[in-house]
């Protein structure tokens, strides 16, 4: 009976994360999904096409669910294990890089010592994936607007590059939006857009028979790794999940089912499946790292596209740059006086935009942007990391027949083999891109 007692008493007294969040502006399960949507699906939705035709219709389709399941497992025992730090240290939420530290700091002892060090390594993953981002949808809506004027405007012929540049100012404007509840009317903005373009090339797709003959059911398994890198950036957003979830009024509703992340994983999924697999159909080994440079530039719903896809990052742009200026924002508020941090905000900002733009306007390859940063960052980031802080967090309780280790180590294989072999295939396409270029 006392036992018994004891456990109920246990339980009433455990620390409840949630009674003690306090969010300034929260948003509500419909506003996060479509953050999470929106961070996974862009410029990755896209390029859809593109990695069924390095992989074949056949490959394609089971990558991309086998891939969708590993990106939403991850972010399920990211967010679980972030919730168990929370409890244990007593605190209402916690961002990406703490709940590393934390995880190390409560696991194993000989572990803890690393755990500055965990925190650290996740931040500058953030960092750079989100860079990397944000470098992508500066070539993307680049490349959009250029088409549309070398077609329309053909006495005015520009490099990308300088498209770079003209839309830094609009983008610094955009980044000065500062809470994730604003950002959201963007993201749902963004995402109409982007279902609006999806439409459309859907429209192109079926428009006239389709010549299923010629389309490989395997690819060749060279150009594996740069399909699994492709389809590893269209899915992944979890930069972006610890500030979703720990925005959010009722973020008990993020996990479960159905939830916030089954349903935002699903319609990823759907969307990128249907729209690559089509879309190889349509076009094959000719398809680009954005479909809607295959549309032809003619037609008035071709052209709404392109406009529409661009818009739809350009509304995408701030959710991403939000995680990079959350980093720097941490790092520097505790020395910056209150009077200055408005203008320091606005300042950090501006340089911040101003930077990812300048790296686009170096490097304006779009196809091998996004495998680099999908091979490199991303499987850092969404798959490696979260193996690790579970199995660090959980050593003491990894299931029957460790159940926990032995998934765990199988998720940061593959994370580490996407890794080195999606970069390696990658700065291999770079090198010959630009050794062409000089011939």
């Amino acid at each position: 009976m006392s036992v018994t007692l004891e456990k109920i008493d246990c339980k009433e007294s455990e620390y409840n994360p949630y009674e003690h969040r306090k969010v300034l502006k929260p948003s509500s399960d419909v506003r996060a999904t479509a953050n999470i949507i929106k961070a996974s699906l862009g410029s990755g939705l896209l390029a859809g096409p593109l990695a069924f035709s390095n992989a074949g219709w056949g490959v394609g389709i089971i990558g991309t669910i086998i891939v969708g399941v590993i990106c939403g497992h991850c972010i399920h025992i990211l967010v679980k294990t972030s919730r168990g730090c929370c409890k244990i240290e007593k605190k209402p939420q916690l961002n990406y890089a703490e709940t590393c530290e934390s995880a190390f700091n409560n696991g194993p002892k000989c572990l803890h010592r690393y755990s500055k060090a965990a925190s650290i390594f996740a931040e500058f993953s953030l960092l750079s994936t989100y860079v990397g981002v944000c470098c992508i949808y500066t070539v993307l809506i680049s490349d959009s607007i250029k088409q549309l004027i070398d077609r329309y405007v053909p006495s005015v012929n520009l490099p990308v590059e300088y498209y770079c540049l003209i839309i830094l100012i609009p983008l610094c404007l955009l980044c000065q939006v500062k809470y994730l509840k604003w950002l959201a009317i963007f993201s749902m903005l963004a995402n109409f857009f982007l279902i609006a373009s999806y439409l459309i090339c859907l429209y192109y797709i079926f428009g006239d028979e389709i010549n299923f003959s010629d389309k490989k059911v395997v690819g060749d398994p060279s150009r594996f790794p740069a399909f699994i890198s492709t389809v590893i950036f269209a899915m992944e957003g979890i930069g972006l999940v610890m500030p979703v979830e720990n925005a959010m009024k009722k973020p008990q509703h993020f996990l479960g089912c159905p939830s916030v992340l089954v349903v935002a994983m699903s319609a990823i999924v759907f969307f990128y499946s249907t729209l690559g697999l089509f879309g190889y159909f349509r076009y094959g080994d000719l398809a680009r790292g954005s479909i809607t440079l295959n549309l032809p530039i003619d037609d008035w719903a071709a052209i709404f596209a392109k406009v529409f896809i661009a818009l739809s990052i350009f509304f995408t742009y701030p959710l991403q740059f939000y995680v990079v200026f959350d980093i720097f924002k941490r790092y520097t508020d505790s020395y910056i006086g209150e009077r200055y941090k408005n203008i320091v905000d606005i300042g950090g900002r501006t340089v911040g935009v101003c930077f990812c733009v300048g790296i686009g306007v170096a490097l304006p390859l779009l196809e091998q942007i996004i495998n680099l940063v999908g091979a490199c960052f991303y499987s850092i980031l969404g798959l490696v990391i979260p193996g690790i802080v579970e199995t660090v967090f959980r050593w003491n309780n990894l299931g029957t027949f460790k159940w926990v280790l032995l998934k765990n180590i199988f998720i940061v294989l593959f994370g580490l083999g996407s890794l080195i072999s999606g970069c390696t295939v990658t700065v291999l396409d770079i090198i010959a891109i630009l050794n062409s270029k000089i011939e």
